[in-house]
């Protein structure tokens, strides 16, 4: 059967009636017609619906391009010919953090479930595995040569022309006979079936709207007016890259020694009251009580996100800001759940410009993934115990700096009331001479028996009498943010808000938000590198380090305090 209609345009004739032709497909293979496993974007082949409900989510939603041979509704022979071909071609994309040659057994049991009633590319694939690259190789397959190869095009940036020729050299050098791709098409083609499906979101290019669900067929955005296409080659203004993160847990569990090491929170031993893991954490206790049937599978995920902005041109275009969302897994242990190759990238938000305050509108389709996981799940293998669960997810919270911090919880960290925890109680002042805002209430934070709340001198010349406000609750922050107004897009007037608090966040759509203890983590560099490295600037006198200058000293004299240290004049220039 010709799938082509699975890369055309969801408004064609042709989807449509490809469509059709699948339901009528899987209806007629199905052991019980009104209960089909759903192949959309969004279900993932982890809900049944009925023959209606999936002709709408494959119109709606889109199908998985990578599910080329539909053994899920009853197919069990892939049909070869040019259609075949250009299904291959089409669904091609590789994962970086797969390409290892060490990898590659494990890697055809992550594909073997789509691809083992389809004989052909599921036995070429173990073929290239198993097949020397010369004749006397015992280092290198030909699929694990290729594999290395296109890890190392990716980690160094080699272009598709360099690779190419890299290729062709090494295939002259080798000896007679081997089976080494000569070309980059031959490559691809070779990795096609253990690609990681993708989504091409159309944005507006102001930040307004994704264009999917109800604006998929539009041409402008309908709150800011601003064209979808370039005029010249229709190509959209903006693109929102997603990579969907179901199918991609799907394969982590299918391997035997990762599913392993994803329950090692579980079986880690007794701890001696030190925080070394999020598992010792209060919050991941509090899951386990407020939660109990997701804490009581080992095998559910707690993620944790985290962006920021690159300049992926360097120094070429210091303005264009494009935004990576990484998802970490914090059931594997430390000293792996940080390591590159377990660091998952969700979606990559195209510049120029940085998202902001907008950010909640690229976050929509991953936050849909995430109630789904919460909700309902999907059902997994499990390599390790050889057997099927259903497998959930939850966001354990997410790490970032301040400037981020602000973006992702809606409050606004610039100005006098810059801290989300103590919001209209913060102590701030505005310096003369340095320019800035500083916050000297830090000491209401120590114990109320501490000898720094009684020191005058080296400080502010008040003793400290003052209480720390505590955090609010989760339910409080919503009643809080629940009238607050927020209109997304960069053509919008901003209005300054009143309880410091800009919008409700998305992250709030997920049920369990409100409960967690800590929403957001502040990273380790800004907070201890920076601070220590002012600190020691400052102390050793470091030249561009030091923070005690001129107009540092004169601010002190302003606020009467620290006289030993105010500035001398010498001589006729001071």
């Amino acid at each position: 059967m010709d799938r082509k209609w699975m890369f055309a345009n969801r408004l064609s004739d042709e989807y449509a009636a490809g469509v059709k032709e699948f339901v009528k497909f899987a209806v007629q293979n199905a052991k019980n017609p009104n209960s089909l496993l759903c192949p959309c974007l969004v279900c993932w082949h982890g809900i049944r619906v009925n023959p209606s409900e999936l002709e709408d989510h494959l119109i709606c939603k889109g199908i998985d391009k990578n599910y080329i041979c539909w053994s899920n509704h009853g197919e069990s022979r892939f049909d070869s010919g040019d259609a075949a071909d250009s299904v291959r071609s089409a669904s091609f994309g590789a994962e970086e953090d797969a390409c290892d040659g060490d990898r590659v057994e494990e890697m055809a049991k992550a594909v073997e479930d789509d691809l083992r009633d389809c004989p052909q590319m599921f036995e070429r694939l173990k073929n290239d595995a198993g097949t020397p690259l010369y004749n006397g190789c015992s280092k290198f397959t030909r699929l694990s040569a290729v594999l290395k190869l296109y890890s190392l095009k990716a980690a160094n940036g080699w272009t598709d022309t360099s690779f190419t020729n890299i290729l062709t050299l090494l295939k002259d050098m080798l000896p007679e006979g081997n089976v080494l791709p000569g070309r980059l098409y031959e490559a691809k083609q070779m990795l096609c079936s253990i690609g990681m499906s993708y989504e091409r979101i159309h944005a507006c290019p102001n930040d307004c709207i994704l264009f999917r669900n109800e604006y998929e067929s539009l041409k402008s955005c309908p709150k800011c007016k601003a064209p979808r296409y370039k005029k010249e080659n229709s190509c959209p203004l903006k693109v929102l890259w997603y990579f969907p993160i179901i199918p991609r847990f799907r394969r982590m569990y299918r391997s035997a020694e990762v599913a392993k090491q994803l329950t090692w929170h579980k079986y880690r031993g007794e701890g001696d009251g030190m925080l070394r893991h999020p598992a010792d954490s209060p919050q991941w206790s509090k899951i386990d009580s407020d939660y109990s049937e997701f804490g009581k599978e080992e095998r559910n995920l707690r993620l944790a996100l985290s962006t920021d902005g690159i300049n992926p041109h360097s120094l070429q275009s210091s303005t264009h800001s494009t935004w990576p969302v990484i998802l970490v897994i914090y059931n594997l242990p430390p000293w792996l759940c940080m390591k590159r190759k377990y660091m998952m990238l969700s979606m990559l938000i195209s510049g120029p410009q940085q998202p902001g305050n907008d950010i909640d509108i690229y976050l929509s389709p991953l936050i849909e993934d995430l109630k789904k996981l919460w909700e309902v799940g999907v059902e997994v293998y499990d390599g390790s115990r050889e057997e099927t669960f259903r497998l959930r997810a939850m966001l354990f919270g997410t790490i970032n700096d301040f400037p981020a911090y602000g973006n992702l919880s809606g409050y606004s960290v610039k100005g006098k009331l810059a801290c989300p925890i103590c919001e209209d109680d913060t102590i701030s002042m505005r310096l003369d001479h340095c320019k800035k805002n500083v916050f000297l209430g830090h000491r209401r934070f120590l114990r109320t028996t501490h000898r720094y709340r009684g020191w005058t001198k080296a400080f502010n010349g008040n003793k400290e009498e003052g209480r720390a406000r505590k955090p609010l609750k989760g339910s409080d922050l919503i009643a809080k943010v629940k009238n607050v107004k927020c209109k997304f897009g960069k053509t919008f007037k901003k209005q300054l808000p009143k309880c410091g608090w800009k919008k409700k966040s998305i992250f709030f759509e997920l049920p369990y938000w409100e409960s967690l203890h800590v929403r957001h983590f502040l990273d380790v560099m800004h907070i201890e590198k920076n601070v220590f490295e002012s600190v020691i600037g400052t102390l050793l006198n470091v030249p561009g380090k030091t923070k005690d200058s001129i107009n540092a000293r004169l601010d002190l004299v302003s606020m009467g305090i620290r006289k030993e240290l105010r500035p001398v004049k010498k001589g006729k220039l001071g």
